[in-house]
């Protein structure tokens, strides 16, 4: 199985480190498939690593490029978060029309994502999550130059990025997608209780992009009763790039497996 190439420019000048790999792929290999999403203003190069942990230990991996990234900062202000979760639909409908189990992760933007598709599809067998951005630490101050600043300002730059030699994507933040990435944030805070699936979620002590808080915010407001939360003491945001990258890998093959075993055994 494959999927069309999407629009992707090589060498685009208006990403990070053009010259990586940031389209979408979908690698084949056993029963058991993992939806893996990246996160805002990143592109697939973002997971890639972490995919092929995956893939390594036999595991199907679908990685879309989602909707506004890959491209150029003004797409990712054209866009509204219900475009990032018809995409993460239409994956997901992909692999469960090639696998016989089916699980969501995501980093950042791409962890808000999977919470949202595990809340609307009970069939998911299970979810991972990479400093998931279902909070943005922002002052009252920073939601007011946001709002009166969107309708002027394409993108706003930022101090620095994490993982700076291997990560891809918009180098600036482009603010109306921001302020999609607000709403996407409140609209799944409102569905956490609709989650049953085991849950692993991971964050980065240097992780300066989402608060310290997020990880209780999901394990307190969800409904499943496996759920693991890992600290990575050298981590950034970008964990899935990270010193504690193998670290990461492992833990979370060790949970794919736990959780995917007992439902083998039944059938």
């Amino acid at each position: 199985m494959s999927i069309e190439k999407s629009d992707w420019i090589d060498n685009n000048p208006n990403l990070h480190n053009p010259h990586l790999d940031g389209d979408s792929f979908f690698w084949k290999a056993g029963p058991v498939g993992i939806l893996l999403s990246h996160g805002y203003t990143a592109t697939t190069a973002e997971i890639r690593p972490l995919a092929e942990k995956f893939y390594e230990h036999g595991y199907t991996v679908f990685a879309p490029l989602l909707p506004g990234h890959g491209t150029k900062p003004e797409d990712l202000n054209r866009i509204h978060w219900k475009d990032w979760v018809r995409t993460g639909r239409e994956s997901l409908q992909k692999l469960f029309d090639t696998c016989e189990q089916v699980l969501v992760a995501g980093e950042s933007l791409g962890g808000v994502l999977a919470l949202y598709l595990a809340s609307i599809e009970p069939h998911v067998a299970g979810i991972l999550l990479y400093a998931p951005a279902i909070r943005t630490p922002m002052s009252k101050l920073d939601y007011l130059k946001l709002y009166f600043g969107a309708p002027f300002l394409t993108q706003v730059g930022r101090a620095s990025l994490d993982c700076p030699d291997v990560w891809q994507g918009y180098s600036g933040l482009p603010l109306k997608g921001i302020i999609q990435l607000l709403r996407f944030q409140s609209a799944v805070r409102q569905r956490l209780l609709n989650i049953h699936q085991p849950m692993l979620v991971f964050q980065g002590r240097k992780d300066a992009t989402v608060g310290p808080e997020v990880g209780n915010i999901i394990l307190e407001g969800i409904s499943s009763e496996i759920k693991e939360h890992h600290w990575m003491e050298k981590s950034s945001h970008v964990i899935i790039l990270d010193a504690e990258l193998e670290q990461v890998a492992v833990a979370s093959i060790n949970f794919i497996e736990k959780i995917t075993a007992p439902l083998q055994m039944g059938r």
